[in-house]
């Protein structure tokens, strides 16, 4: 029978005997996030006010839903 070699006990990311460094986490951290391409302030305003608007409308839109449900509920069941 062939004997399949030993597989290792290190994961993906870690490489050697180093083992984890939460020094080296961190500088890799903000490394990528240098690399970040970040909204500009007028970009994030108008995203932040198109989530707040479309939310109150879905709500909106659900609560009528709830609404128009609760009254036939209400009419079929006599009360």
């Amino acid at each position: 029978m062939a004997r399949t070699p030993a597989r290792s006990t290190s994961g993906p990311g870690v490489t050697g005997s180093a083992g984890f460094s939460i020094f080296r986490f961190f500088k890799e951290v903000f490394s990528e996030l240098r690399k970040v391409s970040w909204p500009t302030r007028q970009e994030a305003t108008r995203l932040t006010v198109m989530v707040i608007v479309l939310s109150a409308t879905i709500g909106l839109f659900l609560g009528f839903v709830d609404m128009a449900f609760a009254r036939l509920l209400a009419i079929f069941s006599g009360t």
